[in-house]
């Protein structure tokens, strides 16, 4: 084994870093012997310099994050502050001084992944981010290195705790969402600010880079199509109970069936209870990888929290350190087949759509026309009528999320329907 350590800079020391540097410290031992070499906490970057920080030498504490990855001496750099900005030009500026780095920035990835992909390879240094989607649940290596030898075709999966656990309870107690949404702030799964979580903001991130990686093209944030949460009501719950299935915040990244463009989407949708996401509960996360030779596969797993971000943080540091010592490095950026992304209006779906019409004659046929006037083929429709209102559910067949889309705009200009109640797609069917 090495005697010489390979030094590591720690950038952020919140939940995550905290938890990282209380590994490093106490599982030396081992992961030295797993290595090859010690690894050495050589800094460790803050806001905060005041706060008591246990297990952590104060001198290894520092505002100036710049100086500390432009050392020359740091061999890996972990970087788990978040955001685009200083988190992106600190990244640069490590691998322009040496180091590679590992990384849980699923914004920054999403938002600019190319910057960091050239950069890294420019320098000839590692670029490793597990644990910027899904946790601890080994989701990133594999889609990079177990299936790089397959062709994926669709990936879908639960990637946020949050909304997991919120719709979770609306499912399992009745409640609304602004009580399932306390209620997960209470026991902390929520932050102060839930928007990047409920408003699908942080599924978005993530799936933006599993489409890219998975297809091997460029996928950003603003090419993945996005709905929250903060519409579905105790109804919709209700509605999806009747059809025997469950509400649930998916990610679906999917090739085109001519495999010459790709998708990707966040939106709420109702699926089978049949379906093995549905019985993913509370905070946890799932995620389907369907490929032509292995077939589907599942990841699942604790999404978020110190501990288990903080075990995909240190995976990656090991192969870093790894390939550090063989002089080599692991995979960088596939995009290759550089697939277009489509828009949502291109993606073939089904509808639920839930409208409050008048209960009078030749409603049924009004509304039957709207759909066959949008090339829009009706699965089922469920009425219930009382004093003159009456509640009209129909599920359609599979259809352009555009026809569809088009399909309601007209059912709200109709004299009989009084309002479009919800309207949720339909997978896992």
């Amino acid at each position: 084994m090495r005697t010489r350590p390979l030094k590591v800079a720690l950038l952020g020391c919140g939940v995550v870093g905290s938890e990282v540097a209380r590994i490093m410290t106490t599982h030396a031992d081992d992961l030295a012997a797993r290595i090859g070499a010690p690894v050495e906490l050589a800094g460790v970057a803050v806001r905060r310099p005041s706060k008591v920080r246990e297990g952590i030498d104060p001198a290894l504490i520092t505002t100036d994050a710049t100086a500390l990855v432009k050392r020359g001496d740091i061999d890996v750099v972990i970087e788990v502050i978040g955001g685009i900005e200083p988190a992106r030009t600190l990244i640069t500026t490590a691998f322009e001084h040496g180091a590679s780095v590992v990384s849980a920035n699923k914004a920054l990835l999403a938002e600019d992944g190319a910057t960091l992909y050239a950069a890294a390879e420019q320098h000839g240094r590692d670029l490793y981010f597990e644990a910027a989607v899904a946790g601890a649940i080994p989701l990133i290596r594999p889609l990079r290195e177990s299936l790089a030898g397959d062709k994926v075709n669709r990936v879908l999966g639960i990637v946020n705790g949050t909304t997991n656990f919120i719709l979770d309870k609306m499912d399992s107690s009745g409640t609304g969402y602004s009580e399932a949404l306390d209620e997960a702030t209470a026991l902390g799964y929520a932050e102060a600010d839930p928007t990047a979580d409920v408003e699908g903001f942080d599924a978005a991130a993530k799936a933006a880079i599993l489409a890219g990686i998975a297809f091997h093209t460029r996928v950003r944030l603003d090419d993945v199509y996005r709905e929250g949460l903060t519409e579905v009501t105790a109804a919709d719950m209700a509605s999806a109970r009747r059809m025997g299935c469950t509400v649930k915040l998916l990610a679906i990244c999917e090739r085109a069936a001519d495999g010459q463009s790709v998708t990707a989407r966040v939106h709420p949708a109702m699926i089978p209870l049949s379906h093995p996401l549905a019985s993913v509960r509370e905070a946890y996360n799932a995620v389907f990888v369907e490929a032509e030779a292995a077939g589907q596969l599942m990841f699942y797993g604790p999404g978020a929290g110190g501990s288990p971000t903080a075990s995909a943080v240190l995976g990656d540091l090991v192969a870093v350190c790894r390939n550090k010592l063989a002089e080599a490095t692991g995979p960088g950026e596939s995009a290759y087949t550089q697939l277009p992304v489509s828009p949502m209006g291109d993606v073939v779906t089904r509808y639920h759509i839930s409208l409050d019409v008048a209960d009078k004659p030749g409603v049924l046929a009004q509304v039957a026309t709207v759909f066959a006037e949008h090339g829009v083929s009706i699965d089922t429709l469920r009425q219930q009528g009382k004093d003159g209102e009456a509640s009209l559910v129909v599920v359609t067949h599979r259809a352009p999320d555009a026809a569809l889309s088009g399909t309601v705009e007209a059912l709200r200009k109709l004299d009989t329907v009084r309002g479009v109640a919800s309207i949720m797609r339909v997978e896992g069917e």
